[in-house]
This record gives C-alpha cells, structure tokens and sequence, in this order.
C-alpha cells in the first residue's frame, strides 16, 4: 500500500512539473519527434518532472509483486485527487463542475474496487503466454495511435471547439496500459538469485519491446497532448483509462481469479463499469473565451460622420 501511494505522489508531481515545462516552450508536434525531444531536454524543470515519474515507475514494479494486477490498479486511481489539487495549486487550472462530479464519481468507483479485496483472498500472478499478451497488446497499441492520429486531424480545423483532450487521453492511455501489463510482466522476471537467466529470459520474452515501444511513442505523444489539453482533465482521462485496461485484461491475461464471494465481485464489476461510464460522459470541448464586446459610446455623445 505504501508503495502505491508513494507511486501516485511520484506520478501526479511528475505530470504537473512536466505541464509547467510544456507551457514555457514553442508548440510541439508529434511530426516532429527530434525536435520535442530537444525542445524539452533543454528544460531542467521537464527533466526534474521525467525524474519524478521515472521513480514512480520503480514504485510500480514493487507494488505489482505484491497486490493483484486489479487492486493495484484501483489504489493508483487514487492519485488523481493529488493530480487535481497540484495542478490548481501549480498550474492554475480550474476545473468545472461536471469535471468534479466526474472526478467524485472515479473516487467512488475507486472505493468499490477496494472493498472487493480480502487480504490473503486474491492471488498473485506472475505469468503469463506471450502469444495472449501479444493478442491483447498490439490491437490495442494500434488503436491508441489511430485515435490519437484522428484527434490530431480533428482538432487542425479552424472552427472547432477547443478539445477537452478526452480522446487524447483515451489514445495515451491504452499506450500506457500496454506498458502497464509490460510492467506486470518484467516485474515477474525480477529475481534476487540467478540474474544472468533472469535476464536472458527477460530478453526472450515480448516484455522489454513493449516497453520500449510504448516509452517511445507514449514520450512523444503525452508531452504533445499535455501541452495542448489541462493536465487536470487529461491526466485523469489516461489514468482511468489505462487502469480499466490493466485491470480487466490483465486480470484475465495472467489468470488472477476474480473474487468468488458475490459481494465483492459485484462491487469490482460495479466500479470498473462506473469508470467506464464516467469515462463516457466526460465533456469533449471547451467553451471558446468569450470575446470582449465592442465598447458602446457613454450615454449622450454625439456620433461623429465624416464631412
């Protein structure tokens, strides 16, 4: 548990000092990877921020030895109300009320998942075939970088409302849930006798490549969604989206069961289908600021014509 909350802490501070770093430069592009690359690895706060997630990452793995890839995944949802305080306190966003209402009703969903726990009740995997990760991961990273690519066209009109960056989000985080169960599945290898076979076997295995793949174009794409978008909506997005998509196909991936008392499973359908619909209903587009009216002539001033 401490690890979980210590990941969250890591996670939320990382994003939010990265989304300062993103506002104070030019515009990035995603058709541009070399330049975003040199762009923010010139900006000491964005490498401080990549620090902090770095080390969030770490946080992970132990947690997924631990605790079920599913009530892992509920306890990492609780960071997103740190997400939303730092990011009003550091970044100045606010957020609506339907965005708060939705945010009450992820924590509920939350609540749920960790009440259909028992310890010593669930058990942990650590295995899972390579050729149902593969099944499950490479549609799903296929599908994130179609979605992101039709949002990127999406929002190029002119006329269009300002996007919220759900569908961003929704495209980083089936990236980052593949990199989710990638996690999963290194931490499985991780061994304190016999690390030259651990390793080799690590290498054997699809883990390490979707790790690669997913840090790649998840980098470029996150910081180029996370300039354009407020870190209080998008990050929230990403993270129930990618925690949904841990926990139920990781759950089946490596074959921890799901909970046999009726009770608690239906508490954990139950908010895995509330974040869902939570998801669902998130607004898509931000109202365009209003622009100032022209200014009226005081009240008994002559109009003046041109001789």
């Amino acid at each position: 548990m401490g690890a979980a909350l210590l990941a969250n802490t890591l996670y939320s501070l990382g994003f939010v000092l990265e989304k300062r770093a993103l506002t104070a430069l030019p515009q990035v592009s995603i058709r541009q990877p070399a330049r975003l690359l040199r762009l923010v690895l010139g900006s000491p706060l964005w490498i401080g921020g990549s620090l902090s997630l770095a080390a969030g990452f770490a946080a992970q793995l132990v947690v997924y030895r631990t605790l079920p890839i599913a009530a892992a995944q509920g306890i990492f949802v609780s960071g997103l109300v740190l997400l939303v305080l730092l990011s009003a306190r550091l970044l100045g966003e606010e957020t609506s009320g339907r965005e708060r209402y939705a945010l009450g009703a992820i924590l509920a969903a939350l609540l749920m998942v960790v009440l259909s726990l028992r310890e010593g009740a669930d058990s942990v995997s650590q295995a899972a075939p390579y050729p149902l990760i593969l099944l499950v991961c490479v549609p799903s990273l296929a599908a994130g970088v179609w979605l992101y690519n039709s949002a990127e066209r999406r929002t190029r009109h002119r006329h269009r409302l300002p996007t919220t960056g759900v569908e961003y989000g929704v495209a980083v985080g089936l990236l980052y849930g593949v990199s989710s169960l990638a996690i999963k599945g290194v931490s499985s290898h991780l061994t304190t006798s016999g690390v030259g076979g651990a390793v080799l076997d690590l290498l054997r295995s699809p883990y390490p490549y979707l790790l690669l793949f997913t840090g790649a174009f998840g980098l470029v794409m996150s910081q180029a969604a996370l300039q354009r978008c407020r870190a209080s909506l998008i990050v929230p997005v990403c993270t129930t989206v990618t925690c949904v998509y841990t926990a139920v196909l990781g759950t089946l991936s490596f074959g921890e069961a799901l909970p046999e008392d009726p009770l608690r499973l239906a508490l954990r359908v139950a908010g895995t289908t509330l974040s869902l619909a939570v998801l669902m209903s998130m607004p898509r587009h931000d109202r365009r600021p209003e622009e100032p009216s022209s200014p009226q002539p005081p009240v008994g001033a002559k109009e003046l014509t041109p001789p």
